[in-house]
């Protein structure tokens, strides 16, 4: 599926202003952000709002988007965008897919190109030194002097253990010329979909241009004890029926190290304990919460003391689980 228009996602004008472009991310964020909003397809719309937001907040990561469209990480610092739209619009003479539009308003380039496009696209441009599978050329490009080398993106699969605390890890991503080896910084606190740059470490440069940056896009594997959301973890906490019942102080591991969780009395399946801070850290605020979600366990076998008691209270109680107390 293409990418949707980044102005589109935010419901603003091409001219708009960054105050404008901020005041309509904030509302978007506070509809959509899955605290919030309960609908499954919320995080999605969250995490393209905060993309679009990410690149139409910084003013050269803008230029570069609205100059090439949705491939604009992958063309090379220096490109002319009127060259670019020139050889756009002869690569997709034909085929029926719609302009970019530009700040100006007429058809611009990038839209409707996918990648083997793009690739004979700023090959045609670039003299044969166009990326094509994360590879690029190094010879020289005639009257268009040094070029920054393009960015590149792969992913960075961590546990939930992992983004909780950061760290150095080693990667190794192949590459065209082999497999590469890479010492990464992982922040404590990364999230699904945030990108760690590698400055330098991208697509090489041309006549003496600098190289691009690799993008390591996190995504997080599925946890068998924590579900994510966000910076928010959700865990399960079995409990029995006289905790539940009675209330109580019980412990739970999480990420950071065990935790103390008070069960208020009366408490049913299904309720979410909420322990502030606890979940993954956030350098930029407030740390996610860690939600504890209550599932009553009943012993399989019950002693001739537990049986004894438990008959006492069946036959005492007047709750009914199902109907008027």
């Amino acid at each position: 599926m293409a990418a949707r228009d980044f102005y589109e996602v935010l419901g603003v004008p091409r001219g708009a202003g960054q105050e404008e472009i901020q005041r309509a991310y904030r509302q978007l964020a506070r509809t959509h952000h899955p605290d919030v909003n309960a609908d499954p397809a919320a995080e999605d719309r969250f995490k393209e709002i905060s993309e679009a937001y990410d690149v139409l907040s910084d003013p050269e990561t803008r230029r570069r988007y609205d100059a090439f469209g949705p491939q604009f990480r992958q063309v090379p610092e220096g490109a002319d965008p009127a060259d670019f739209a020139r050889a756009g619009s002869r690569t997709r003479a034909g085929a029926g897919a719609a302009g970019w539009p530009s700040s100006g308003g007429g058809a611009g380039p990038g839209a409707g190109v996918d990648e083997t496009e793009l690739a004979d696209l700023l090959s045609e441009l670039f003299g044969g030194r166009a990326p094509r599978g994360g590879a690029r050329g190094t010879g020289p490009i005639p009257g268009m002097g040094p070029l920054r080398g393009a960015d590149q993106e792969a992913e960075l699969p961590l546990s939930v253990a992992d983004a909780y605390r950061g760290g150095r890890r080693s990667v190794t991503l192949q590459g065209p010329g082999g497999p590469r080896s890479y010492e990464v910084t992982v922040p404590a606190g990364v999230t699904d979909g945030q990108r760690i740059r590698l400055a330098g470490q991208g697509g090489q440069g041309s006549d003496g241009g600098p190289p691009g940056d690799l993008l390591l896009v996190v995504r997080l594997r599925p946890d068998p004890r924590y579900r994510v959301d966000g910076r928010d973890l959700l865990v399960e906490l079995p409990l029995a029926p006289w905790e539940a019942a009675l209330g109580a102080s019980v412990s739970l591991e999480t990420p950071g190290g065990e935790a103390k969780v008070k069960v208020p009395p009366g408490t049913s399946s299904g309720r979410r304990l909420r322990l502030r801070g606890r979940g993954l850290p956030n350098p930029r605020g407030p740390d996610g919460d860690l939600y504890a979600e209550v599932r009553i366990v009943v012993p399989e076998q019950l002693t001739d003391r537990e049986r004894e008691l438990l008959q006492q209270l069946a036959a005492s109680s007047t709750f009914d689980p199902r109907g008027e107390t």
